[in-house]
């Protein structure tokens, strides 16, 4: 076969794109049946050119909007110089970076890397080498803790992690070393921590995927004493709750918790290029040598100069501020539509990371129905765990734009209850 024989598909419809998908990828998928083709700040436009307001930012990996400027310069001049190197040569962007990077967040050392999964993974390889070489932990015998609940991804290691049937069934054998507690409980934390195996408890401060699940207030604070006591590392999974998204930039900023080790990605390139870094001070970070880890794409210019502007975005135009009193707001107002109708049963979030359950078992379809609705209305949001809604608009949003927002989604509930 020749290269000419192969033809360049370009849909011209949704309907068109959608089946093309269908046909020749994987079904590992289930989106809602919406085909985009161009976004900016906190829109986004189909194939038709239907405008919608995006209500999940690509999982939080959008929190600067869509194509920032700042962002999109910083791609396409360093596109322009030097793409990749790999980590066999030194280049001219990864110190700035990780000087950079260790200033904003406290830490001594950052380890780069380019998806969150693979943030998860790095952590986990730090914490399990930090227990056999400083804690004194027998070699293959180190535990880490996850909370029940949590998602981190759907690598063997992250899947082996879960208690969700439908991340890990069918993929055995799984990750030994791995032991699940209960979220938002110090006293079963504790009770495990004094196995003197434990290395590490791996957390998320808020559980995203789960349908954002918030724990006590203290919790976090709680974590981070119990693990100092018993001398186990804190890992804060902080890739979609990080970088502004809460109200602060990180989750763990509410609180005295600063994790020992902490993960980033998602929004950490404004959703331009993967990046994600691993970030601890040198008692932990040293732990790892030449040729234990690495990644042939982590630390390239392009995602250094990427990362740089889109934290400078986040912390220059004050995003995080803007995700504090837009969140309030948002919270608010579905906690009126709530008093409005029993079709909501919980509002709960912090910043712009909220999520209304709805009064239905999680194998109904209502919350997919009603995103269907609020579709048609002009704004994109998608069920998570069958019957809860997760909300979470780019940080550049404006307070009237919010409001604009909020009168959709009352509309569609309020005429799906009818």
């Amino acid at each position: 076969m020749e290269l000419k024989d192969i033809t360049v598909v370009a849909p011209r419809t949704s309907e068109e794109a959608m089946a093309i998908e269908n046909k020749y990828g994987a079904h590992n998928y289930h989106p809602l049946p919406v085909v985009l083709k161009r976004g900016k700040g906190v829109h986004v436009w189909d194939i038709e050119g239907n405008i919608y307001f995006d209500f999940l930012s690509a999982y939080s990996a959008v929190n600067q909007g869509h194509c920032h400027p700042k962002i999109i310069d910083a791609l396409n001049n360093q596109s322009n110089i030097l793409t990749l190197t790999s980590r066999a040569f030194h280049n001219d962007v990864l110190g700035t970076y990780e000087k950079f990077i260790t200033e904003v967040f406290g830490y001594e050392k950052v380890l780069p890397m380019n998806t969150g999964v693979e943030g998860g993974e790095t952590a986990n390889k730090l914490a399990r080498k930090w227990g056999y070489l400083k804690k004194g932990i027998p070699e293959n015998e180190a535990i880490i803790l996850f909370a029940k609940g949590n998602f981190w991804g759907r690598t063997l290691a992250a899947i082996s992690s879960s208690d969700d049937p439908l991340s890990y069934t069918g993929f055995g054998p799984y990750m030994p070393g791995y032991k699940l507690i209960n979220y938002n409980d110090l006293v079963d934390l504790e009770n495990h921590l004094q196995n003197k195996n434990v290395c590490a408890f791996m957390v998320e401060p808020i559980q995203g995927e789960a349908g954002v699940v918030m724990p006590e207030d203290g919790y976090l604070f709680g974590v981070k004493k119990l693990c100092k006591k018993y001398n186990v590392l804190f890992i804060a999974d902080e890739v979609q709750t990080g970088i502004g998204r809460t109200g602060k930039m990180l989750a763990t900023d509410y609180e005295d918790a600063k994790p020992d080790i902490l993960i980033l990605g998602k929004a950490l390139s404004g959703g331009v290029f993967p990046v994600s870094a691993v970030l601890a001070d040198n008692y932990i970070m040293n732990c790892i040598k030449p040729g234990e880890h690495g990644s042939t794409f982590g630390g390239n210019p392009l995602a250094c100069r990427v990362a740089i502007a889109a934290l400078e975005v986040i912390i220059n135009e004050k995003l995080s501020e803007n995700a504090r009193v837009l969140g309030d707001q948002f919270r608010l107002a579905m906690n009126n539509l709530k008093d409005e109708t029993d079709l909501i049963t919980l509002v709960r979030g912090r910043g712009l990371l909220n999520a209304i359950v709805i009064n239905d078992t999680p194998d109904s379809s209502t919350a997919w129905d009603i995103c269907l609705k609020m579709k048609e209305k002009g704004l994109l949001a998608k069920p998570t765990h069958g019957n809860i809604i997760r909300f979470a608009p780019p940080l550049v949003m404006t307070e009237d734009q919010l409001d604009e927002c909020i009168a959709i989604i009352r509309k569609t509930i309020l005429e799906f209850k009818k």
